[in-house]
């Protein structure tokens, strides 16, 4: 899902301002297994990532602008099912019959990124780490945002995803299990928002412009 030039983040942490370019999830058949990252050994359903590029001209020193380890910052949002119809998915849920194919593509209407996240008050909580992109060429340049509330999706709204998506054009392979497997952590420090001498805030990245024009193009590439 490519995303217009409106939104940016920047605060919380990172070393610099980002721009939204593209939006994208990950899932599995199964409600256990759909999530790249787990929180304390436990996958979810689905996740959600929203990437961001490295502004130019916005850091505050030449070093920050060259380093490669951070051209990209990713919001990360775990999703889990729930007892009610999430609302704010509800356009892109029901867009999925109109793509069911690859290099099939829509235009949504304009609608609010933020409909799509937990209240801003659930978001005081998260995780910072370097890391790699989860597709490839999984090149070693991402800052990666973890967020710890989940969002939570309708049961029926998660399935939508492997039951309406297919990865041939025959539909007869359902798209499923986009998941990378679980990375070992390596050297990668792990730091957590408001822990004891850490570097980050609690206060949620601010999220500007929320109001998005969404096309869906090459869907879920």
């Amino acid at each position: 899902m490519l995303l217009g030039n409106k939104a940016s983040i920047s605060g919380g942490g990172l070393p610099t301002r980002y721009q939204a370019t593209q939006l994208h999830l990950h899932w599995s058949k199964w409600l256990d297994e759909g999530s790249e990252h787990s929180l304390d050994g436990e996958h979810f359903a689905m996740e959600v990532h929203i990437v961001h590029e490295k502004e130019k001209g916005t850091s505050r020193n030449v070093k920050e602008a060259q380093d490669p380890g951070d051209e990209i910052a990713v919001l990360a949002f775990l999703v889990e099912a729930g007892p009610q119809v999430n609302e704010g998915f509800r356009p892109l849920v029901e867009a999925l019959s109109n793509i069911p194919k690859p290099e099939m593509n829509i235009t949504m209407a304009e609608s609010s990124l933020l409909d799509l996240l937990p209240k801003e008050d659930k978001l005081k909580h998260y995780f910072r780490y370097l890391g790699s992109l989860t597709t490839p060429p999984c090149d070693e340049k991402v800052v990666w945002t973890v967020f710890q509330e989940p969002i939570q999706l309708h049961t029926e709204q998660i399935l939508a995803f492997s039951q309406k998506l297919f990865y041939d054009k025959d539909q007869k392979l359902n798209m499923a299990e986009n998941v990378r497997p679980k990375q070992r952590r390596g050297q990668r420090t792990v730091f957590k928002s408001g822990a004891p001498g850490q570097p980050l805030p609690w206060a949620l990245p601010a999220l500007l412009g929320p109001m998005l024009a969404w096309l869906l193009a090459g869907f879920l590439r």
